[in-house]
């Protein structure tokens, strides 16, 4: 899971490393305006407060911050996904997952392996709309592969058989 995660952080920073500079923060019409970069923050931002979270064994996605320079320059958002990558592996223990519903704080248990897992799927989901926009603002021609979840490609090969 950690290797997979790594993995597919390594193919998004391909990607956006290659990316036309003026595409990451324009906004794209499939996606209602929102930018490639917009969705990598995103992606990031969960990344992070999973992390920042951990010594405390509490965290909350919707508290995260919405740098706007990692929405806006790749570079930020390259060194940050590098930063992840570097820091992903720790220990499974037992973590408080804190949600703002509608004014009022809940909490769910759940545990540091669950959530990496929840963002390893978090992010193949949005890197399919990142490929969404990449196709609406460039002709470049990505992986099929690239925002496809493990289990659909697998089913994909039993398929063709």
């Amino acid at each position: 899971m950690y290797n997979a995660t790594k993995q597919t952080l390594e193919k998004l920073k391909e990607v956006l490393q290659i990316l036309p500079q003026d595409c990451y923060s324009k906004p794209c019409k499939t996606l209602s305006d929102a930018s490639i970069g917009q969705h990598t923050r995103h992606i990031i931002e969960l990344y992070q407060c999973l992390m920042e979270g951990y010594d405390a064994g509490l965290v909350c996605y919707d508290r995260r911050q919405r740098n706007r320079k990692i929405e806006t320059d790749v570079h930020v958002a390259l060194h940050e996904m590098q930063k992840i990558q570097d820091t992903i592996s720790k220990d499974n223990k037992v973590l408080f997952m804190e949600y703002d519903m509608n004014g009022n704080s809940e909490r769910l248990d759940s545990n540091y392996d669950r959530e990496v897992m929840y963002n390893l799927e978090h992010t193949i989901h949005h890197k399919a709309l990142i490929k969404v926009g990449i196709n609406e603002l460039t002709q470049m021609i990505l992986p099929s592969s690239f925002g496809v979840a493990p289990s659909t490609l697998q089913y994909r090969k039993l398929c063709v058989q």
